[in-house]
């Protein structure tokens, strides 16, 4: 039986098993994390990869995927709910939206608020959350979003940032395909809105609320519809 060992990898990463690098290649931090699965439903203790452990991770995975859909996540509740707001058309709800968690950038309209957005929702959502060193200091400079948190693989909710000219861009994680991320969040358009990246921008990094230990690890294959490719966002 021919393994595939990238999916293996991943979805011991998705359900929180550190396999190691996702290389395809069955090393000592992937048995020992094939190990740790299997105690956890009852199997085997091995390293030994069959059709009942790969159902097993199978069933496990979409479990956590169904997490998603059944039950949504706080923070991304927060962020559909104002879902299509225009920074001059819709100016003084987004404003007061912005400054709902008690703090607030400035003008939506004259001031780049990607970060602002990312830190209203998690405030509103995880008011328990910490905001580490510099990004507690200054959440509106998109790059400080990589201090928070705890490091993630790419995962629907997932804060993920990208460099962009004069500085970057932080947005939630919603969604790919074969060639674009797709993004939800602040200033897209200038407005709140779901946007494609290409994957060819790489992410700075994908990070996971630090109080909020249910990870329902899953990323929806979505198609372009009429989100908007976006190549510098202000």
């Amino acid at each position: 039986m021919e393994i595939d060992w990238r999916r293996v990898q991943t979805r011991l990463a998705d359900l929180g098993f550190n396999p190691g690098p996702i290389d395809g290649v069955c090393g000592p931090l992937t048995s020992a994390a094939i190990v740790a699965f299997k105690r956890t439903r009852g199997l085997r203790a091995r390293p030994y990869v069959g059709p009942i452990t790969l159902g097993a991770l199978d069933a496990a995975w979409m479990a956590q995927r169904e997490l998603v859909t059944e039950a949504k996540l706080p923070w991304m509740a927060v962020a559909d709910s104002v879902m299509g707001w225009h920074e001059r058309r819709d100016n003084e709800r987004l404003k007061a939206f912005l400054k709902s968690d008690g703090r607030a950038l400035g003008d939506p309209a004259k001031l780049p608020w990607c970060g602002d957005f990312i830190e209203t929702c998690i405030r509103i959502a995880l008011p328990d959350e910490p905001f580490p060193g510099a990004l507690g200091q200054n959440p509106y400079w998109a790059l400080n979003w990589g201090l928070f948190g705890v490091d993630s693989p790419p995962t629907y909710g997932a804060v993920c940032s990208i460099e962009r000219n004069g500085g970057g861009h932080v947005f939630f994680l919603v969604g790919e395909d074969d060639t674009h991320w797709y993004a939800e969040g602040g200033n897209q358009s200038d407005s709140v809105s779901v946007s494609r990246i290409s994957k060819l921008r790489q992410l700075k990094g994908c990070r996971w609320p630090a109080t909020y230990p249910v990870r329902p690890i899953y990323l929806p294959r979505l198609t372009p519809g009429d989100t908007v490719i976006t190549t510098n966002e202000a």
